[in-house]
């Protein structure tokens, strides 16, 4: 398994964390219970658990994309230190989080960007029907040549007024204005 570095996992989207830490997190074989401090657990027995556990994480090949994960999701307590992830007791979590709230909410942001999404969906729909067929409509129905071309046309003209709106938009909001 490749070994994910700090840099890479903040710059890496969630479900590509969520998919290297499923593929890949030595905690997978291990007790799922070794992470998280149970009620009224007496912290002496959890210290001990604790630092077993961050044992588990130090040599994760995926360490720093579960600790990115938890970031992302709010993980850890300042008030409380009941779990580890990443390696990190739930207070260095809160910790962490606070010292990088900023590149945080960024990084949660770009996590929830369904416009590039919809961007590469519609730019495939168009390279799909430019590429495809003329002479039959989905139903199979046959159409003129003039008169598929036109449907066709159509189409890809409403698909790129989307794409166009978007990007206009995105550009607009990231302070590009309108391109010369």
């Amino acid at each position: 398994m490749h070994r994910m570095t700090p840099t890479q996992a903040r710059h890496t989207r969630r479900a590509v964390l969520q998919s290297a830490i499923d593929a890949g997190a030595r905690c997978a074989t291990a007790d799922p219970d070794l992470f998280f401090r149970t009620d009224a657990e007496p912290q002496i027995t959890w210290q001990a658990r604790r630092a077993e556990a961050i044992r588990v994480c130090t040599g994760c090949p995926v360490r720093a994309a579960c600790e990115e994960l938890a970031l992302r999701n709010g993980d850890g307590n300042t008030r409380v230190d009941d779990m580890v992830r990443g390696g990190l007791s739930g207070t260095q979590l809160a910790v962490a989080r606070t010292a990088q709230a900023d590149r945080l909410a960024a990084a949660v942001d770009a996590d929830r960007d369904t416009e590039r999404r919809e961007l590469r969906d519609l730019t495939v729909l168009v390279q799909n029907e430019v590429t495809s067929g003329l002479d039959k409509r989905q139903d199979g129905t046959r159409l003129s040549p003039a008169r598929a071309q036109t449907e066709q046309n159509q189409l890809v003209g409403l698909l790129t007024a989307r794409i166009n709106e978007i990007r206009t938009a995105r550009r607009a909001r990231t302070g590009w204005g309108v391109a010369a």
